[in-house]
């Protein structure tokens, strides 16, 4: 708890037993509850979740990272959260960045925090495509949403329970181009949106993005621009 307000961090984890224990149980002291959100996994993501103390919502296939982290925004809210943070359970997400990325929704300063990986001084700790990769989706969706955002595809963030209960959840866009559709849906809103640095992860586990999936993203993009200014 910070100031009063509850914070809990969202983990959606899909076949990350080797990381999900490590990830719970590094969590900051000021966190009231960690929801993992076992999205069909085939080995004992939930079961190792469960050990370290997180609350685990089961879901029995793959639907995807954005309705995996949707389902933990409403269980969070359900547990009371005033602040929801969101961390990966491939442990890419640096514990000692979360009071960064929780405190500016805290105080009231904004509603959503984005971790920015490219303000970190150790960006280049980054691969190369990943790079550039992320620095050309966050340009695209800059431009889509009317805003400026320079690392739209860090899953690193904060939002609060305010925001949440404002947001459609039910037309998130539930897989790969989640984080770029919500950014735009979040512009369309009005909701105050700030990057904060925050150090980039890389180990054992794998990344997900594949140049197909850059592709996709952009088609979501382009979707959400679309609807958005259809609404307006």
């Amino acid at each position: 708890m910070i100031d009063d307000r509850r914070i809990f961090v969202v983990v959606p984890a899909r076949d990350e037993g080797r990381f999900v224990t490590r990830v719970v149980r590094t969590m900051p002291d000021f966190v009231d509850g960690v929801v993992v959100v076992d999205d069909g996994s085939a080995d004992d993501t939930g079961a190792c979740a469960m050990v370290a103390g997180a609350v685990v919502v089961r879901r029995d296939r793959d639907h995807g990272v954005g309705a995996a982290i949707v389902a933990g925004y409403r269980r969070a809210l359900d547990e009371g959260a005033d602040v929801v943070a969101v961390m990966a359970g491939d442990a890419q997400m640096d514990p000692a960045d979360l009071w960064a990325v929780v405190t500016p929704v805290v105080r009231g300063e904004t509603d959503y925090v984005k971790g920015n990986r490219f303000a970190h001084p150790r960006a280049r700790d980054m691969p190369l495509h990943r790079r550039l990769g992320s620095a050309a989706l966050a340009r695209v969706t800059s431009v889509a949403a009317g805003a400026t955002f320079r690392d739209s595809q860090c899953g690193y963030t904060a939002i609060s329970a305010r925001c949440l209960e404002g947001l459609d959840l039910d037309r998130v866009w539930p897989r790969y181009g989640y984080p770029n559709h919500l950014l735009i849906a979040l512009a369309a809103g009005g909701w105050r949106v700030t990057e904060v640095p925050v150090r980039p992860v890389y180990g054992d586990e794998q990344s997900g993005l594949r140049p197909r999936h850059l592709v996709l993203i952009l088609g979501v993009i382009g979707r959400a621009y679309v609807l958005t200014r259809r609404s307006a």
